[in-house]
């Protein structure tokens, strides 16, 4: 019970987090989801920092990297978010921008995980 209370409290601060990006106002002409996609590759560069800290000489307790990763990284992260506003730009007729937005996210996205693993090394 105890891990859940962990994980949810971590969950409501990057819930928070996330529509506090939200709100930044972007350029209404801007078809490509600039929020959603900076906040993954934030995310992702943020596990990455977590994860490699949580094993270099235990620097985080268990407890403390359930909080970080699951919680407010999960909680932060947009993989709903990132699916739907591809399926949005594919059926609003902006197959190169949905097709951009899928590569350039799971490769940076991956890329983001190395580099914050190696900031910490």
């Amino acid at each position: 019970m105890e891990e859940c209370l962990i994980v949810g409290i971590g969950g409501f601060i990057g819930a928070v987090c996330r529509y506090l990006i939200g709100l930044i106002p972007i350029s209404e002409g801007c078809v490509f989801p600039v929020k959603t996609f900076a906040i993954n590759i934030i995310g992702s560069f943020l596990i990455g920092v977590i994860a490699a800290l949580a094993v270099k000489n235990n620097f985080f307790n268990p407890k403390m990297v359930l909080f970080l990763k699951v919680g407010i990284c999960g909680g932060f992260t947009t993989f709903s978010s990132f699916v739907l506003e591809t399926g949005n730009l594919w059926e609003g007729g902006h197959a190169v921008a949905a097709s951009l937005y899928v590569i350039l996210s799971v490769t940076l996205g991956v890329f983001a995980v190395f580099a914050g693993q190696a900031v910490v090394r």
